[in-house]
């Protein structure tokens, strides 16, 4: 069956969106159109005030609609500790650990070379979150070859100004088998392993 145009256009905007696929693109055009009037044109003005509104926060990169973020201005926060993190979205699940030091966002200032180099796009602005105050930074990098590298030249820029660095424990998660574990998160887990 031929849908109309404009709804054909909204299933495939909608299947854009990162886990969003055609089926579930489908149910949900078919849900706004079933929506009031009045809600219909809230999302859309609140899709529109998200994209244009929220940007990455000038000092350390989390999203903001006011500059500095509500991190940054946080007088209570831990000065000492600097979390580093991949994506604005990692500080949402760091932040429900109960951590209370500050963040820096890469959000892509590095990237990963076919070659295997990791090329340095803007080390200026990090280098200045690593005033003296920072005792010790966090690389909470996602586990994976690109985290990897980046840990890794992080970790020289760091150690450089003698300041303690230190990652995420890597290894097997709550309720995971050993059986069905790849070798590189199995060696992970044995190298990280703590006494009890």
């Amino acid at each position: 069956m031929r849908l109309p145009r404009p709804l054909e256009n909204l299933i495939d905007q909608l299947s854009k969106l990162p886990t969003i696929g055609p089926k579930t693109a489908q149910r949900l055009a078919l849900y706004i159109l079933k929506m009031p009037g009045g809600e219909v044109k809230e999302l859309a003005q609140s899709i529109l005030d998200a994209r244009f509104m929220v940007y990455p926060c000038p000092i350390c990169g989390n999203l903001t609609d006011k500059s500095p973020c509500i991190i940054c201005q946080d007088e209570e926060r831990d000065r000492s500790l600097l979390c580093v993190v991949e994506e604005a979205s990692d500080i949402l699940a760091i932040e429900r650990t109960g951590y209370n030091g500050r963040y820096y966002v890469l959000n892509r200032t590095f990237r990963l070379m076919e070659d295997g180099d990791l090329t340095d796009i803007d080390t200026e602005n990090f280098q200045q979150m690593l005033q003296p105050i920072v005792q010790e930074v966090i690389l909470a990098m996602n586990p994976t070859i690109d985290g990897e590298v980046i840990s890794r030249y992080l970790h020289t820029i760091v150690e450089e100004k003698g300041i303690k660095v230190t990652r995420l424990a890597h290894g097997l998660p709550v309720g995971g088998d050993i059986e069905y574990a790849d070798e590189i998160t199995l060696r992970q887990a044995l190298e990280g392993r703590k006494e009890i």
